[in-house]
């Protein structure tokens, strides 16, 4: 019997899923936001800071008491989480660290196919040399190896040093062991993973099974091509057999679409019960990273909340519609609107540029306090003093 999960149900499923129905208030302290980053599964890293980096945003938009100390700890001290690669750069628990052991192997044998057409011959001595390097004289930044003539360039213009750390990091050979005015260093993987994570052995078939349970845990409810995008450590192909030979343990679910559309899902037969009493989220509005896990599946976000959301940093500007880094807003079960703003912390502000609500939501004076006191609270924590509205910022 295939269950039918209306559009709101649906939404509140993975919003819980998501980490985003907790009190947003609850003291997190390090062991909360270990245990937050591993039911998220990863978190995204990336460089830009318009407001803040997005892996802080993403944890402080679920928790206000989250401390960017504890991250550091967790990362650098007690090495509870690690940095590597889920569909892009990620924060991830040490101990999933030998499922990603199967990442490494494919990832090499892609590595050494591509990367041996783009940067020719003479790389893999380079490869050698650089883990002698760091095996016998410690942890480097990319800077440190770089050739004094080198120029510096995009990732085609990589020095053979760079592409031979990027290689031993991909490849699980290294880790980051800390970063420097968010520079990696990079380090052997043996003494910055813990050394029970770092030995243990995972088969295969424990190996796929693991991934499909974990991806389909977090998301609640999924297609095969779903769980395999979520870590992508899997292939579809592998996802879908998963789903085969696992149908005594899965339900047979149709999510409604925000549109009112049936799509086929599966969910684990035993958790329906508890999915399907998922809590309603706080009503509080929320800044959401661009990069926000709710949002990595831009085609799963429009189905279930109606936003059609696009990173537009590499758009050329007189073609963007928004912005180039414009912010999602979230306000309780509802994508409701995005804003561009920027953090000037040289003039102690969060200036807000401009601001657009979704078609059907009305900026009545109760929703505007409520995006007031969202982006004090923003602007508290990435350390300016007050918020700021240009002219025309309500568009």
């Amino acid at each position: 019997m295939t269950i039918l999960i209306d559009n709101r149900q649906a939404r509140h499923i993975f919003l819980e899923r998501q980490g985003l129905s907790r009190p947003p208030n609850r003291l997190l302290g390090r062991d909360g936001l270990l245990e937050l980053i591993h039911d998220l599964g990863f978190v995204q890293v990336d460089s830009i800071q318009t407001v803040e980096r997005a892996h802080h945003q993403i944890l402080f938009s679920r928790n206000q008491t989250y401390l960017r100390e504890h991250l550091a700890a967790l990362l650098e001290d007690h090495r509870s989480l690690f940095e590597h690669w889920t569909h892009d750069a990620s924060i991830i628990p040490s101990a999933f660290f030998p499922f990603w052991k199967h990442r490494f192997v494919r990832r090499e044998a892609r590595i050494r196919e591509n990367w041996g057409k783009w940067q020719g011959e003479g790389y893999d001595s380079a490869v050698e040399e650089t883990f002698r390097r760091i095996r016998d004289h410690g942890p480097v930044l990319a800077r440190e190896v770089k050739a004094e003539d080198h120029k510096s360039g995009g990732w085609w213009n990589w020095h053979p040093s760079k592409t031979a750390l990027e290689f031993l990091w991909h490849t699980g050979k290294l880790a980051i062991a800390r970063r420097e005015n968010f520079q990696k260093v990079y380090d052997l993987a043996e003494r910055v993973i813990p050394p029970d994570h770092f030995s243990a052995e995972v088969e295969y078939a424990d190996f796929v099974d693991w991934a499909c349970r974990a991806a389909l845990t977090r998301l609640g409810f999924a297609t095969s091509g779903e769980i395999a995008a979520f870590f992508d450590l899997v292939t579809p192909q592998e996802a879908k057999v998963w789903v085969a030979d696992h149908r005594e343990e899965l339900a047979e679910v149709e999510l409604q679409t925000v549109e009112g559309r049936k799509r086929p899902s599966f969910a684990f037969a035993e958790q329906l019960p508890s999915l399907l009493e998922a809590p309603e989220p706080p009503a509080r509005l929320r800044v959401l990273s661009p990069f926000d896990p709710l949002l990595r599946d831009r085609d799963r976000a429009e189905r279930l909340f109606g936003f059609n959301y696009r990173i537009e940093v590499f758009v050329p500007e007189p073609k963007r519609q928004y912005g180039y880094y414009v912010f999602p807003l979230l306000e309780g079960d509802r994508m409701v609107g995005r804003i561009d703003m920027k953090a000037d912390r040289k003039a102690g502000a969060l200036i807000v540029k401009r601001l657009w609500w979704e078609p059907a939501i009305r900026a009545s004076a109760g929703r505007l306090e409520k995006l007031e006191a969202e982006l004090q609270r923003l602007a508290r924590f990435s350390g300016v003093e007050r918020v700021e509205f240009l002219a025309d910022w309500q568009g």
